[in-house]
């Protein structure tokens, strides 16, 4: 039972972290993307640039906070998805970025962090 309330945890930080983006002027290409080597939470454009969105939501800090649980192999593997996500595509970007928006539950409120870039 504990799995699909993660689930559906994730699931609603992955629609708060859109609703965020679509705010802040970006445009939503593809969530969820998919192909053998992992998956791409959120595909978003940003001007010239093409946004690779990793999605991290916590209900608490038991196992460390939402921001740190995205280490440097998953943001990598991020990198790795975008050029594949890029190679089935038509359109070009001037620039790739790897963004992390972590979102943890205190109270029934959600603190949402944006990391632009990361590293």
């Amino acid at each position: 039972m504990a799995a699909k309330k993660d689930i559906e945890l994730g699931r609603h930080g992955e629609q708060i972290a859109e609703a965020y983006l679509q705010a802040e002027g970006m445009r939503i290409i593809e969530r969820n993307w998919r192909c053998r080597h992992g998956e791409i939470d959120i595909i978003a454009e940003e001007g010239p640039t093409l946004v690779v969105v990793e999605v991290k939501t916590r209900s608490g800090r038991s196992h460390g906070t939402a921001l740190e649980s995205v280490r440097p192999a998953k943001l990598a593997r991020l990198r790795m998805l975008a050029a594949k996500w890029l190679a089935t595509q038509p359109q070009t970007f001037e620039t790739v970025r790897v963004d992390v928006i972590a979102l943890e539950r205190f109270a029934g409120d959600f603190a949402l962090r944006h990391v632009r870039g990361a590293i």
